[in-house]
């Protein structure tokens, strides 16, 4: 082998130090804009429940590196919800990926316009469109068991709210939960303003915008029909879960929190 003199041996460190230098950066970079890619997951929880309805999908989803955000909705009407959660989503930066659950479905299509807004995912949800309600929506399929014989009204001063009466909520929103599970997240339950499934909504959600649907075929608060029926017209790539509940996000975490990391892909 023909030896290299100091000259060579100055150029070819030199050569060696740029090569380092450029192959660490270009890496760095790479990690950095995966790290900056990834979109900030927003979980709005439906009707009755709050943002502890989220925990085990939020939990797999901050292991795989997304930051999560679990709103609170305020369940106080399409429209005033809808306001509120734009102020959410002001203070979130860069891509988000909007999942709603249930009632949370409708206000997912009313934020799709959001700015950054990349893709939305329907949990056991509502997906409306303009001028349509809930209400008409759920009724025009059988298989939904909420309605009068399983809901009580609280009436104040501001307007009506709708409860879960307990005897029955399990086995509407919750068959495949634990008894013991069940009844803690039922003695929480946040009442909801009664006008939700009244009210009529204002947008559909963008023909273009990416949508994802979980369907459990066990739900008995939304019938299985009619989110097929409304995730076929969206448009939506649908996942089917069998047997699982109306609180699928509960029961089978892994499930939906695959269909949400496909979405933020």
């Amino acid at each position: 082998m023909p030896k290299i003199g100091s000259l060579g041996r100055y150029i070819l460190t030199a050569m060696l130090g740029v090569l380092l230098l450029t192959g660490g950066t270009v890496a760095q970079a790479n990690v950095s804009e995966t790290t900056k890619a990834k979109p900030t997951i927003v979980l709005l929880h439906g009707a009755f429940a709050d943002g502890s309805s989220w925990s085990g999908v939020t939990s797999r989803l901050q292991s795989d590196g997304y930051q999560v955000v679990a709103a609170a909705v305020p369940l106080r009407g399409i429209a005033s919800d809808t306001s509120y959660l734009r102020g959410v989503l002001a203070g979130i930066p860069g891509p988000k990926v909007l999942v709603g659950h249930s009632y949370g479905g409708a206000l997912v299509s009313q934020l799709a316009d959001t700015s950054g807004v990349k893709s939305l995912v329907y949990v056991a949800a509502f997906i409306p469109e303009a001028g349509e309600t809930l209400g008409a929506l759920n009724s025009q399929f059988p298989g939904s068991e909420l309605g009068p014989d399983t809901t009580t009204t609280i009436s104040y001063p501001g307007g009506v709210d709708l409860a879960l009466k307990p005897e029955t909520a399990q086995a509407i929103f919750a068959a495949d939960i634990p008894a013991r599970q069940a009844a803690v997240a039922i003695a929480a339950q946040r009442p909801v303003a009664a006008s939700v499934f009244t009210e009529p909504v204002e947008r559909t959600a963008p023909a273009a915008l990416p949508k994802y649907a979980v369907i459990p075929t066990g739900d008995h608060a939304i019938a299985p029909a009619a989110e097929r029926f409304m995730a076929h017209r969206a448009g939506a790539r649908i996942t089917e879960v069998p047997d699982a509940s109306h609180l699928v996000a509960i029961s089978r975490p892994d499930a939906v929190a695959k269909v949400i990391e496909r979405a933020a892909r």
